[in-house]
């Protein structure tokens, strides 16, 4: 059994239903068919990595998820209800942070309260709150052109935390960051996991970040992107990624994952596709 946060009462119906959808896009040369046939629950809680080579489909499949975009056929439900649109239940951060340049950290962080009617208070409340939990109070009237990438994507963090959202959407947040800070925010991740128990779909193309962070790995194949496999992680956090426990697990993902590539593609064991 994985160490998920277990957040699920017995018998509950997954937060997430994916059943039989597919999409395909209009293009010069006809009808492109993006995803076939994904079946997917997830539950309350959980921690789950879309992990696939680019083109896969994962990304278009969390921006459904999201409400950016529709099926062509079948259906993506949240909360049992069928998603047509975004709404305050979803949050999403994107790799390029997509933060108002022309507001500071703290309004960025405010943004979603104050639209939402609060009161100054409650919205002072609870972008302080957030400021906090992800560690940049001293940097709250700062502009995002004053930032680190590192720290822009904690702000996109704290500005969808602070909508008081049921589940968190991640395309590959931490895709251009350095290594070292890449690490950091993994950590600081999961910490506001815990400290939420938020439910968290995680799309990534790294091996070793999908069995640093997940519950669940789900490893989609491309032309056209379905479910290859769906994989519990079972190992104690914190994960040591120099264990040898650590490092079975993450060769035998990118093994299921290789096993996808085009021929003449190979992915190593630590790496990204």
């Amino acid at each position: 059994m994985s160490d998920s946060q277990n957040t699920q009462a017995a018998g509950a119906p997954p937060i997430i239903r994916i059943a039989g959808l597919n999409k395909s896009f209009d293009s010069d040369t006809g009808r492109i068919l993006a995803l076939s046939g994904i079946n997917l629950d997830i539950d309350k809680g959980e921690f789950v990595c879309l992990l696939g080579a680019s083109g896969c489909g994962k990304s278009t499949l969390l921006r459904i998820i999201a409400g950016f975009e529709t099926a062509s056929e079948g259906t993506a439900s949240v909360f049992g209800h069928p998603v047509h649109e975004p709404g305050p239940d979803r949050g999403i951060v994107f790799q390029d942070y997509a933060l108002f340049p022309w507001l500071t950290v703290y309004e960025n962080i405010a943004f979603g309260p104050k639209h939402a009617g609060m009161s100054a208070k409650e919205v002072k409340r609870i972008a302080d709150k957030f400021t906090e939990m992800v560690g940049l109070t001293a940097f709250t009237n700062h502009y995002p052109a004053q930032l680190s990438g590192g720290m822009k994507q904690r702000v996109a963090i704290a500005r969808v935390l602070a909508n008081d959202t049921d589940i968190l959407l991640m395309d590959e947040p931490f895709g251009a960051l350095d290594a070292l800070t890449r690490a950091k925010l993994q950590e600081e991740l999961l910490d506001i996991w815990r400290q939420t128990k938020l439910t968290v779909i995680f799309v990534t193309h790294s091996v070793e970040e999908a069995v640093v962070l997940a519950d669940r790995i789900v490893v989609m194949s491309a032309g056209p992107g379905r479910v290859d496999c769906d994989m519990a992680v079972d190992l104690p956090r914190p994960r040591d990624v120099s264990s040898e426990p650590f490092n079975a697990v993450r060769r035998t993902v990118a093994q299921r994952l290789s096993s996808n590539l085009a021929p003449g593609r190979r992915l190593a064991t630590g790496d990204a596709a």
